[in-house]
């Protein structure tokens, strides 16, 4: 692993800019991929919050779905934020019937459950490999996990206060090998410790 390593942004759709931005404050090198030469060169990928199902058709239309499956089965690092985290699923509740998965977790996720149930979300989140405290977690219309394989590490669970309704006690965060997953988007707050926890785990690969 070079002292920078190289970590790549899924450019097709989402909040790639803000993940490139959090990604150059931890010391590598980021760029964005949209082909498949592109993914080629990466030592990790970031998969960013936007729409699933729009993210699952481009990566067929940009020739990028096979090869990045093939990069995960052969163990590239990966990190995925709310639509991201439903990429990497095995399985998905709510989906498209056409939607493509990664399964690079062995998880069940549940599309927009938050969009249904609290609408966006926010709130103080013990992360378990995130030192310096709670992380503030964004949540919007954002996936949470209903099961998780036994190969599955959950990092974090929404708290089980009054203000979390129904979505008190979801598994919001886990980990499975090297493929990170959030139904929150830290890459818009400005607090960079989940991408730290993902290139700590890039550079152990």
């Amino acid at each position: 692993m070079p002292a920078q390593p190289v970590i790549g942004v899924l450019a097709l759709q989402g909040d790639v800019r803000e993940h490139l931005v959090s990604l150059a404050e931890c010391d590598v090198i980021a760029r964005p991929v949209r082909r498949p030469e592109e993914l080629a060169e990466v030592d990790g990928i970031v998969l960013p919050g936007g729409e699933s199902t729009t993210m699952s058709r481009l990566l067929e239309t940009f020739e990028l779905l096979e090869p990045l499956r093939k990069r995960l089965a052969d163990g590239l690092p990966a990190y995925g934020s709310c639509a991201g985290m439903i990429l990497l699923a095995g399985t998905v509740e709510d989906g498209r019937p056409d939607q493509q998965q990664l399964a690079a977790v062995d998880m069940v996720v549940r599309r927009n459950a938050f969009g249904r149930q609290v609408d966006s979300f926010e709130c103080e989140l013990p992360v378990t490999g995130v030192d310096g405290g709670p992380v503030h977690a964004v949540f919007i219309r954002a996936p949470w996990v209903e099961s998780v394989g036994e190969g599955v590490e959950v990092l974090a669970r929404v708290p089980d206060i009054p203000s979390s309704g129904g979505a008190a006690g979801r598994i919001v965060a886990v980990r499975q090998g090297s493929v990170l997953a959030t139904a929150f988007h830290p890459e818009l707050t400005g607090d960079e410790r989940v991408h730290r926890l993902f290139v700590e785990t890039v550079r152990a690969a």
